[in-house]
């Protein structure tokens, strides 16, 4: 039993004429009449009852017809829901995103896409950018990383290039500072991710500090930048974090913009290469299009080349 014939029968019964069926159907009316008559086979019964003058519908015809209409109705939504998921304007979508993404670009991103796709359903995974890397294609769809080295198979998008900020307590002797220069913490305890939990953002601050002449020196490990100025609130050391951290507010933490060109940290959209679906594209080039805006708030926080008073 095939829909086309489904179709047939329906524009039958409600025509009950097998010619003006055949017009609306733009068929042979031969070619109605053996449709029905192979639908009746398969049935098993008479759908229709005819006589020279008439056709009407038998009290099973009756019965078969509504379930025929409610058959067709749901193929037609079987196949509107499948176009619509092809596009993107359906479906399921796994995001994978660095903690700090979740202060800034991630909140306007996910409002943006939801405006866009509103019948999109996420899944929302915190992760390092390491797991997400190891992981996209495959338990994420996409990913927002940070300061992520080229891998293969993945194809990575740069977002926004945050400058990085001096976080020192309030009692810190350039706490009253509008910028610094990184050499100026050179002699300071840091308090640093350990390396083993994220190697990419780890090596990418030894890398700026080393262009500003010294090497971190460890005062404190943290998991995570909430604890991280907790432990420079306590005095343990100082930390470089990114400029979406200073919205974790505390009244004893002074976020200070560094002046060092190389002080920056670069957010970046990841998918699989060759293997991206259509709702991580879309995703992916609508945070490429929100970048500059993000961007452009954080110009009041990169420093400048002045000389520190």
């Amino acid at each position: 039993m095939e829909l086309r014939t489904l179709r047939t029968f329906v524009a039958v019964a409600e025509e009950l004429h097998f010619g003006r069926a055949a017009a609306r159907l733009h068929l042979a009316q031969s070619a109605v009449s053996q449709q029905v008559a192979q639908l009746e086979r398969d049935v098993g019964v008479a759908l229709l009852a005819r006589t020279s003058r008439r056709v009407e519908l038998s009290r099973a015809g009756e019965a078969f017809l509504v379930e025929a209409r409610r058959t067709l109705d749901a193929a037609g939504s079987a196949r509107r829901a499948a176009r619509r998921a092809a596009a993107g304007e359906t479906g399921w979508l796994r995001i994978g995103f660095v903690d700090s993404a979740a202060y800034d670009l991630l909140p306007r991103l996910l409002a943006a896409f939801h405006q866009r796709r509103p019948e999109v359903r996420l899944e929302l995974q915190e992760l390092s950018t390491e797991a997400q890397l190891e992981g996209v294609g495959d338990d994420v769809d996409v990913s927002i990383t940070r300061d992520t080295d080229p891998l293969n198979g993945v194809e990575l998008t740069p977002l926004v290039d945050e400058p990085l900020l001096a976080a020192v307590d309030d009692g810190h002797p350039l706490a009253e500072r509008e910028a610094v220069d990184l050499a100026e913490l050179a002699a300071e305890p840091f308090v640093l991710f350990p390396r083993e939990h994220v190697p990419m953002v780890y090596d990418h601050l030894v890398a700026v500090c080393r262009l500003a002449g010294f090497r971190p020196r460890e005062g404190a490990q943290a998991l995570q930048y909430a604890t991280m100025l907790g432990l420079v609130t306590a005095g343990y050391g100082v930390a470089v974090v990114p400029a979406a951290v200073r919205v974790v507010g505390s009244a004893h933490v002074r976020y200070l913009p560094l002046r060092d060109p190389q002080a920056t940290s670069r957010l970046a959209i990841a998918v699989p290469v060759g293997r991206a679906d259509q709702l991580a594209t879309v995703f992916r080039d609508l945070a490429r299009d929100l970048a500059p805006s993000i961007d452009a708030l954080l110009d009041p926080l990169r420093g400048t080349r002045e000389t520190p008073g």
